[in-house]
């Protein structure tokens, strides 16, 4: 594969799914992914030494979630993102909505503030800073639905509908800038909502659903809107290389379709997660007050019982 002196890639064949899965290891990326494995790892077999398990399924979604970034970055589809509009999108809706579900999942900052050690009295180290962090106004202020929304839905239009995409897409260097925001954007609109770890902003299950569908219906119109263009909107993916065989029209429809079938993918993954946290929830509230019950003797009940005895009485009078 060519490139150009932007780092473009130029004069690639047809795409197909073989050709984007192929393994391109893209330095960024790559080392980003292998940093995150092994810190993970480190940290759960931390744990264990010490005899704290670790739920299994958080793992596996943690390296799922590492895994889909280096899939949408260190592969193929990097390549052709550079010049079809409709892989970049496969990339965008892979790094911006199933990534960063998979990553909250495996809740990486309980796990942190779990394996790190405590500074001890009057000093500070990692774990203290990053508690500092959770309780911040800072963090209070980026994760509220206020601002999460707002900055979910800028990362689409505010982004392909200006210049700024063009720009960042000149360069190597801008494409993975870009990325690393989408991804970021990703983390920050659904860590409120996933409510694995601890944040400064945790609404009700119903609350929790009504910031999730609120953001997800733009990216749907965002799809549309590609799709029913009757001309090339993004001047980047306007004149694609002869040698991929497409036109650039039918290769931002398939863009449009690409945004608008994906963004109901990460709901219904999300929707799920919610429901079993839910349920998760409800149950360790029944233990609670079953516990509660048994070391009170019921205490709550036996007035319950005494308020309907007072109350039949009253009636008999």
């Amino acid at each position: 594969m060519d490139h150009d002196g932007h780092g473009m890639t130029t004069d690639l064949p047809p795409f197909t799914l073989a050709r984007g899965l192929e393994f391109t290891g893209e330095p960024f990326f790559l080392t980003g992914c292998l940093l995150a494995l092994l810190l993970y790892a480190v940290a759960v077999v931390r744990l264990r030494r010490r005899g704290d398990g670790w739920p299994v399924g958080r793992t596996v979604a943690w390296a799922a979630g590492v895994l889909t970034v280096a899939l949408a970055m260190c592969t193929g589809l990097n390549e052709y993102g550079m010049v079809l509009f409709s892989v970049h999108m496969v990339q965008h809706m892979i790094i911006s909505m199933l990534s960063p579900i998979l990553l909250l999942l495996g809740a990486p900052v309980t796990l942190a503030l779990r394996a790190l050690p405590a500074a001890g009295r009057g000093r500070k180290g990692p774990r203290e800073l990053l508690t500092a962090l959770l309780h911040s106004r800072w963090m209070r202020v980026v994760s509220h639905p206020a601002f999460t929304i707002p900055l979910f839905i800028a990362s689409l239009y505010a982004l392909y509908f200006t210049p700024l995409f063009d720009f960042l897409m000149g360069s190597q260097a801008g494409h993975l800038a870009m990325m690393v925001h989408f991804l970021l954007v990703g983390l920050v609109f659904f860590w409120p909502i996933m409510g694995v770890d601890p944040g400064p902003h945790r609404p009700g299950y119903l609350m929790r659903m009504l910031e999730l569908f609120s953001g997800m219906p733009f990216h749907a119109f965002f799809g549309i809107a590609l799709m029913m263009a009757s001309e090339p909107m993004i001047a980047t993916y306007a004149d694609p290389p002869a040698s991929l065989g497409v036109s650039a029209l039918s290769d931002q429809t398939a863009a449009g379709g690409i945004a608008w079938a994906f963004s109901e993918i990460p709901s219904v993954l999300v929707l799920i997660a919610l429901v079993f946290q839910w349920h998760r929830s409800e149950e360790r509230q029944a233990r609670r007050q079953d516990r509660a019950a048994d070391r009170d003797g019921d205490r709550e009940l036996r007035a319950y019982n005494a308020y309907l005895a007072s109350l039949q009485a009253r009636q008999q009078q």
